[in-house]
């Protein structure tokens, strides 16, 4: 109780702050609001901390607060972002960035705040026209040679978040030392005032379809077969953009490769930021691929995709062994793309040795065999694309980046954008349902060889949301419990192997013995492998109020006949390690 007093009297100071002048009048009538209720739930969630950059940036519901989406969180952010910048690229005559946003409530009021915050700071700003898919932002960082970069989407999240994406100069998620700098830098703004609003005008520039066309040609360049498309040219593809950014270039970008059968679904073309015909906007809920599969259905499609708000997300529908249309995983993505990006490149001779392709640690452990088969370097890294795009980045003249993807459903398959990009994934994934064809397959059966060749797998994720400081306690909690208690086995294997990537101790628990790994930084992050192949992976959520726990279990597939049972016996597995995880 006493605890609690403390908590609610420490974040009424932090409240009464914002009834100042410096805040506009709506901010200071909702403050006042929360502060005069009874009940002080609302006051405290919104302030009992402030907003902190995670694998996604900063991402936070909307609303009055320092652990709110709003003017001044966006403010402080980006002030301190220009301070920053200005520090770092000290020496140029100019510092250019990029602005740009999603289909959100409140995305382009944002947008043009950072804007104006940034050339207010003498920074030249080029801001998009209008709402863009992510990976365009990161493509044009690149193409217009600046420093930096900000969109404001909260990606796939409810309608009621938004988010604030920071990107360096290679077109990447800003990761250490930077991210920590801008912090800093953001924590030393201690009044509203130290904000610079007032933009200059002289210092903005609009940008918009000279961008688009110059990112769509990139993309183009992708296509490894323009003759089996054109053999294909008629397929039947459903795209729906889930109200999204998506639909501004992933139709275009699908007929510039030369497919000629693009079937919208109306309802979800229309942008908007209350997304009104789905719960949530992500792309791997099958509820939010339901109008897509339904028009699939009407007209007989060969393949159903779809990318979340900010278009840097794929999901993809396939036709099962009975003819069902069914969302396949991102795993599965992720496998998809890159046997076909490795078997084209080697049929066509493009393969040297230099080659490599790059996963999260918590995508499916199938992708390093295909990898392995096909004689290519693999790389495992942290979660989140500014990882993959580290790896790139390292790499970078010395060896050939052919793709990369997680679990949750992102691929990027070119290095000239360094996010995941749904509009070249989606283009890549209808060329791929065009050679199936070719190859007298559908897409169901062509998954199925993978398996076949690579050995079967299976993945399901689940996440356990705790919303609030409380819920935010129960996840430390929870994380604490796994690493002082470890499972000593899982669905019926004994654990062999604990990867704790906090420390980066990897323990062989049979001998004890305890071996470094070799990553970057550390992570708040649990792998449990087991004696039969399984892998448990358990980590916070760096976006989202939620623990998140990847189960994958491995099997033999010897032939398509056998692929329902290896289904069925994959799912009961993973009942059983849920059972055992307590969740």
């Amino acid at each position: 109780m006493e605890n609690q007093d403390l908590l609610l009297k420490e974040v009424t100071k932090r409240a009464q702050t914002w009834l100042q002048d410096g805040y506009d009048e709506e901010t200071r009538k909702e403050v006042k609001r929360m502060l005069d209720s009874d009940d002080k739930t609302e006051l405290i969630e919104s302030f009992y901390r402030d907003l902190e950059f995670g694998t996604g940036g900063l991402r936070g519901i909307m609303g009055a607060g320092t652990n709110r989406m709003n003017i001044y969180t966006v403010g402080a952010a980006t002030q301190g972002l220009a301070n920053y910048l200005k520090e770092a690229f000290s020496e140029l005559p100019e510092i250019k960035v990029v602005v740009g946003h999603d289909v959100r409530n409140n995305s382009r009021k944002f947008a043009e705040i950072v804007a104006n915050i940034f050339s207010a700071n003498g920074i030249k700003v080029y801001l998009f026209d209008n709402f863009r898919p992510t990976p365009e932002l990161s493509f044009a960082i690149r193409e217009l040679g600046c420093q930096s970069g900000v969109n404001i989407t909260a990606s796939h999240n409810p309608k009621i978040y938004n988010g604030y994406k920071a990107y360096w100069s290679d077109g990447a998620q800003i990761i250490a030392p930077h991210d920590v700098n801008i912090i800093d830098n953001v924590n030393r703004i201690k009044d509203v005032k130290d904000i610079k609003f007032e933009g200059d005008p002289s210092k903005i520039e609009i940008i918009g379809d000279a961008m688009d066309d110059a990112f769509l040609k990139a993309i183009k360049t992708l296509s490894l077969d323009p003759e089996v498309i054109k053999r294909h040219a008629d397929l039947k593809i459903v795209y729906t953009p889930i109200h999204g950014t998506g639909v501004k270039l992933i139709p275009e970008s699908l007929r510039r490769w030369g497919f000629t059968n693009i079937i919208h679904v109306p309802e979800q073309d229309i942008t908007s930021g209350d997304f009104p015909t789905v719960d949530s906007p992500n792309p791997e809920n099958p509820s939010a691929m339901a109008m897509a599969i339904a028009k699939a259905k009407e007209v007989g499609a060969d393949l159903v995709v779809a990318s979340d708000p900010d278009a840097d997300r794929i999901g993809c529908v396939i036709r099962d062994n009975n003819g069902e249309y069914q969302l396949i995983n991102g795993n599965q993505i992720v496998m998809i793309l890159l046997n076909y990006i490795m078997r084209r490149k080697r049929e066509m001779g493009l393969l040297d040795g230099s080659e490599y392709v790059v996963k999260t640690i918590v995508t499916t452990e199938t992708i390093k065999a295909i990898a392995d088969n096909y004689g290519i370097k693999m790389f495992d890294c942290y979660t989140g694309f500014k990882w993959i795009a580290s790896v790139i980045r390292d790499l970078e003249g010395t060896m050939k980046y052919l793709g990369g993807g997680e679990e949750s459903y992102g691929f990027l398959a070119e290095d000239f954008c360094r996010d995941k990009d749904s509009v070249s994934a989606i283009s890549l994934m209808a060329e791929i349902c065009a050679w199936a064809k070719d190859q007298g397959m559908d897409f169901n059966e062509m998954l199925q060889d993978i398996y076949i060749k690579n050995g079967y797998s299976h993945e399901v994720g689940v996440s356990v949301v705790r919303e609030g400081k409380k819920g935010a306690e129960e996840i430390v909690q929870m994380m604490k419990d796994f690493r002082s208690n470890p499972p000593k086995s899982l669905g019926g294997s004994p654990v062999v192997t604990i990867k704790d990537y906090s420390d980066l101790n990897c323990k062989d628990v049979t001998s004890g013995a305890v071996t470094k790994m070799d990553f970057p930084t550390t992570s708040n992050v649990l792998q449990f492998f087991t004696a039969d192949g399984s892998k448990v992976s358990i980590r916070p959520s760096g976006t989202e109020p939620k623990i998140k726990f990847y189960m994958e279990v491995h099997g033999k597939l010897e032939d398509k006949s056998g692929y329902e049972r290896a289904n069925r016996d994959a799912e009961a597995k993973i009942e059983a390690l849920k059972k055992d995880l307590g969740i």
